[in-house]
């Protein structure tokens, strides 16, 4: 469900705009000179919609469309094809989305179907309220070079442009730009066309120089912060399985989860899922040290008939399991209750006794801890404080910390900043692609509406002579495009509020 306070501030915030407005339009004192300052300042208010205009960007929109004339028509015609193919792609992606929708409604398993491409996002709901900024700030940025694409692209073909703006739409920030309708419809179907186009080519770029600069952010980072050498704790979750005196703090390296090195977060990520759905790790230890489950009572059966030994409610000690040699081919299964964090500390893991034997020359003896099912005893090492024993299931603890990878040179440097600039590029890499293949679907007042109205012209003018007979295949070809993309979001919206 939308959470209801981020609702009721969103209607509070447009009512008392709107409520200001209502009031001084009706003023005769005020109403002359507030419309005279909207005016002047190119701001346009309606219910749920604030808009600004300005031409101050026109002259930069015209040096723009001046440089290298030969490299920008090489630069659009790539828009165009990249337009005509998107259009294309765009319908198929929405189908095998809806497809997946519908499989996941028709079931209780929300892995059915697999992972969406394009998703609809709510914020509150699907998008963390921590992450807002991120989001529309990308969105802007997203916005805002899509509609230079457009600018450029007519100023080029010798369209006027009569300015740039931006809106608000409720929550959602976008841009656009105000072309001359009259030299718009004086130009060939070809030069429309790769005006069209230019505003999605402009967001898969943008999509490709965001993915390229995420995956450089080592490379440009490495004079202020290294990468390999472990996983930065960033955030700890207070009152989590890895929180406490003993546990990981904000500033703390993971290099290691039991005998699975930890270079970065992809490998912390893949430790835990490796001890998620493997037998729990085994540890040597001197036989002499063992003490057998009489010694602190009965071993007793859980629920889940696994063996426990500790009878004493100990938060230090733990029931370790091994196998007691009884003769010269028989061996029994023994528990003792030792002392946990002195039995593992230092010792080497191991599978089975003659893994402890070809690395100690005492008698050694692997012991297991004896645990319930998918739970599991961790070693997480993050020197140089002693190791963090976790005993739980593995997810819980890495969705207890924050992590990056990249580890500050100097003090004084802040450690979100390499977070900040990944969750952005991440956000615009997301968003930046879904305007991309949304405003190339064939859909009534999206870019997909013009650029295929464009391209039936350029290309069914010989085959279909009679102009209305043209728009009639493409009225109908919108309408289908249309519904497919009002069906993916009303089951979109409904998936992601609804469950």
């Amino acid at each position: 469900m939308i959470p209801v306070p981020l609702l009721v501030c969103v209607m509070a915030a447009w009512c008392a705009v709107y409520l200001a407005d209502t009031l001084l339009r009706s003023s005769a004192t005020h109403r002359i000179s507030y419309e005279s300052w909207l005016a002047s300042r190119g701001l346009m208010l309606s219910p749920f919609h604030l808009r600004w205009q300005t031409t101050m960007f026109n002259r930069l929109f015209a040096y723009c469309a001046r440089i290298n004339p030969r490299a920008l028509y090489l630069w659009f015609n790539s828009g165009l094809v990249f337009g005509i193919v998107a259009m294309l792609g765009s319908v198929v992606l929405l189908i095998k989305t809806l497809q997946q929708t519908l499989a996941q409604m028709t079931t209780d398993n929300p892995r059915i179907g697999g992972q969406q491409a394009l998703q609809v996002v709510v914020p509150g709901v699907n998008l963390p309220t921590s992450q807002l900024a991120y989001f529309f700030i990308a969105l802007l940025l997203s916005g805002v070079i899509h509609e230079l694409g457009h600018a450029v692209a007519a100023l080029r073909e010798q369209v006027r442009v009569n300015g740039f703006g931006m809106f608000v739409f409720v929550v959602y920030p976008g841009a656009f730009v105000d072309l001359f309708t009259t030299h718009l419809n004086l130009i060939s179907p070809t030069q429309q066309l790769r005006i069209f186009c230019a505003g999605v080519w402009h967001n898969f770029v943008l999509c490709v120089a965001a993915l390229a600069f995420l995956f450089l952010l080592p490379l440009f980072l490495f004079p202020m912060y290294s990468t390999g050498g472990g996983a930065l704790i960033i955030d700890v979750i207070q009152g989590s399985a890895a929180d406490g005196p003993r546990g990981l703090s904000v500033g703390d390296i993971v290099t290691g989860l039991e005998d699975c090195p930890v270079r970065g977060v992809e490998d912390w990520s893949s430790c835990l899922s490796h001890l998620s759905h493997t037998p729990q790790t085994g540890y040597c230890v001197p036989a002499a040290s063992l003490q057998p489950s009489w010694a602190h009572g009965r071993a007793f059966k859980r629920l889940d008939g696994t063996m426990d030994c500790c009878s004493n409610n100990s938060l230090t000690d733990l029931c370790f399991s091994y196998m007691k040699p009884l003769g010269k081919n028989s061996r029994e299964r023994e528990y003792a209750c030792m002392p946990v964090r002195k039995m593992v500390t230092g010792t080497q893991v191991c599978r089975t006794d003659d893994d402890c034997a070809a690395h100690s020359h005492a008698t050694s003896v692997c012991v297991t801890p004896s645990l319930e099912n998918q739970t599991r005893f961790i070693r997480v090492t993050h020197p140089p404080n002693t190791h963090m024993l976790f005993v739980g299931y593995p997810p819980h603890l890495q969705y207890a910390v924050s992590l990056t990878n990249f580890v500050p040179r100097f003090g004084f440097l802040h450690l979100d900043l390499p977070v900040f600039l990944e969750t952005f590029c991440k956000y615009v890499v997301s968003l930046s692609g879904a305007l991309a293949v949304v405003n190339s679907v064939p859909c009534f007042a999206l870019d997909g509406q013009w650029m295929l109205n464009a391209l039936l012209e350029a290309t069914l003018v010989t085959v279909v002579t009679d102009r209305q007979k043209r728009e009639l295949i493409g009225f109908f070809l919108l309408l289908a495009g249309s519904a497919l993309l009002a069906a993916n979001v009303a089951l979109g919206l409904w998936m992601v509020t609804a469950r």
